[in-house]
């Protein structure tokens, strides 16, 4: 991720996300596990993964592997890999969608998972269009090289189109394709739901933040690496020191971080999920593992950073030393570390979550999102939990999008003159 003076970086990543069943249990009886306990796409060795990445043009630097998730820290992002599912963020120029096939194929012929699911892909507004390459130049061209994988799917664009917006392709559920699940009996998942109806709530925040301050981007130019002082070890160091580290509290979180010279930060972490607070029973999350990734480009010019975990957040101010903070709470961490100019969030949920939500607490979860939003930047008041140095910021964009199986909340603000 490091650049020279004279290189514009692109940092804002493009996210690929493809699921081959509802939930991880539906991937037993077609893919029994390893012996190492390891089940789908999780049984596949570095080796293939590594293969795949080499036609994305980008490596693997290290994995940390959890309970449910392996986590792969990657010279341009990330890659996070389930038993149903795989997560593909790649920054720079790199050629994501040129690694689809591949992946495709590797899903088939080393996990048996032969059908897609579901498949998203979305992106930040590129800073410099013109230095990406093959489909990625343009989002016309990225929607045509999809088009010819899913014919079902659906491309959108959200927010300001002469100005910040997120891009987003999505393909219907399969079972709403009319397909039946090949990987395990169509109960099996259903019987999950009724004893647990939040068990298949899909929840994913990030948080896109440009023109950093000149003090923030300061902290992630690294010095000359030696033996004692590592990119891993100096990255650790630095997510203590920023505050990267506290964002969520260390005795549930694994950190994975590097640091790029000249300049440059990434991070995985694997979450552990705990049960939310009570007054919010409509998004309470059975316990497993979930993820957050950061990333930071901090050139002048082009600084950006990135945050997105997808680990169910209380939506009401917990007040609980050591556990998981509220969305509002999340928002105002992550910005305070960065100091954006410029900053846009989105908040992506199955619908079933955001239709909880509303029948039992009158609000669904996308409108109590955008209130976390407002209230963590642009009312960052003692009352609400904001501190005397916050940034405040005017919010410039708040779209509410109902796709057919998710919703979505976005919002775009800038920091006030």
């Amino acid at each position: 991720m490091s650049a020279s003076e004279s290189f514009q970086f692109e940092g804002a990543e493009k996210l690929l996300e493809i699921w081959f069943a509802p939930l991880p249990p539906d991937v037993e009886r077609a893919s029994p596990s390893s012996d190492d306990g390891k089940l789908g796409l999780r049984k596949v060795k570095r080796a293939i993964w590594e293969e795949m990445l080499d036609i994305v043009k980008c490596k693997i630097l290290s994995v940390v592997e959890g309970s449910e998730i392996d986590a792969y820290l990657l010279s341009e992002s990330s890659l996070f890999i389930s038993p149903h599912r795989l997560i593909l963020k790649t920054c720079g120029t790199t050629l994501n969608l040129y690694g689809l096939p591949r992946i495709l194929e590797i899903a088939r012929d080393h996990a048996n998972l032969p059908i897609v699911h579901q498949f998203f892909y979305s992106r930040k507004s590129f800073m410099f269009p013109e230095r990406q390459l093959g489909p990625h130049k343009e989002w016309k061209a990225e929607v045509e090289y999809l088009d010819a994988i899913f014919p079902d799917g659906a491309a959108y664009a959200v927010g300001k189109v002469n100005g910040d917006h997120w891009l987003l392709y999505m393909t219907k559920p399969q079972a709403s394709r009319g397909n039946p699940l090949s990987t395990t009996q169509p109960s099996q998942s259903k019987r999950a739901e009724r004893s647990d109806p939040t068990q298949g709530v899909d929840y994913t925040i990030e948080i896109l933040m440009s023109h950093l301050s000149p003090a923030a981007s300061e902290s992630f130019f690294s010095p000359e690496f030696g033996e004692e002082n590592t990119p891993s070890s100096h990255a650790q160091t630095l997510s203590s020191k920023t505050g990267i580290s506290d964002l969520f509290p260390s005795h549930l979180t694994t950190l994975d971080a590097y640091s790029f010279t000249p300049c440059g930060y990434s991070s995985n972490a694997l979450l552990k999920w705990s049960k939310l607070p009570s007054e919010d029973q409509h998004l309470k999350s059975p316990e497993g593992e979930g993820y957050y990734t950061i990333h930071v480009t901090p050139e002048s010019g082009w600084s950006y950073a990135s945050f997105e975990c997808n680990v169910l957040l209380p939506t009401s101010p917990t007040h609980e030393a050591n556990s998981i903070p509220d969305l509002q709470t999340l928002v105002r961490r992550v910005v305070r570390i960065f100091q954006p100019a410029r900053l846009s969030l989105t908040l992506f949920i199955s619908s079933v979550g955001n239709s909880n939500a509303e029948e039992e607490e009158g609000i669904s979860a996308v409108e109590a999102a955008q209130r976390a939003f407002r209230l963590a930047l642009a009312s960052p008041s003692k009352a609400n939990g904001g501190r005397e140095g916050d940034l405040v910021y005017r919010r410039t964009d708040k779209i509410n999008y109902e796709f057919s199986s998710y919703d979505l909340a976005f919002a775009s603000f800038e920091l006030n003159s």
